[in-house]
């Protein structure tokens, strides 16, 4: 999409736990472009008994001073609306549940892999690290797909 395109009215990014990846990539869409696009995020599966972000994915995206103490992850079957114009997937399972919500809708379906940082081992720093190119990799897929940044905080 180009700057001079308009922008979708509602994205839903959807990953495997919404813990990490589509709670960062819904952050940081609307980090860069406020109210403009409604956004939201999801997952396959949920753990009622741990309730909210990784503590990794929380860090790295309050380094950016995004707060996130908010995020409650959710599945499909939580979400309030699902009515999107873009679902972005972030995980081949997730895609296929996409397919699945957009059967006989106008929606667009994006995939997008994404690591999964929770597989690296080792020091804090290091997970941090994974963490941060994770973050930094949603942020520029995110510019390069919806344009022109409308907030100052992109």
């Amino acid at each position: 999409m180009s700057s001079l395109d308009t922008p979708p009215g509602a994205v839903l990014f959807a990953c495997n736990f919404n813990k990490v990846r589509s709670p960062m990539a819904e952050a940081l869409l609307k980090r860069a472009y406020g109210t403009a696009i409604f956004v939201d995020s999801c997952g396959l599966k949920a753990d009622p008994s741990d309730p909210g972000m990784d503590p990794f994915a929380a860090a790295v995206l309050e380094e950016l001073g995004i707060e996130t103490a908010g995020h409650r992850p959710k599945t499909f079957d939580q979400l309030e609306d699902d009515s999107f114009d873009v679902v972005i997937s972030l995980t081949a399972q997730a895609q296929h549940r996409a397919v699945e919500l957009s059967r006989g809708r106008a929606v667009e379906i994006e995939y997008w892999p994404t690591y999964d940082p929770t597989l690296v081992t080792g020091s804090r720093s290091q997970m941090l690290d994974a963490y941060r190119q994770v973050r930094d990799e949603l942020y520029g897929r995110i510019r390069r797909r919806f344009g022109r940044v409308l907030t100052s905080g992109g």
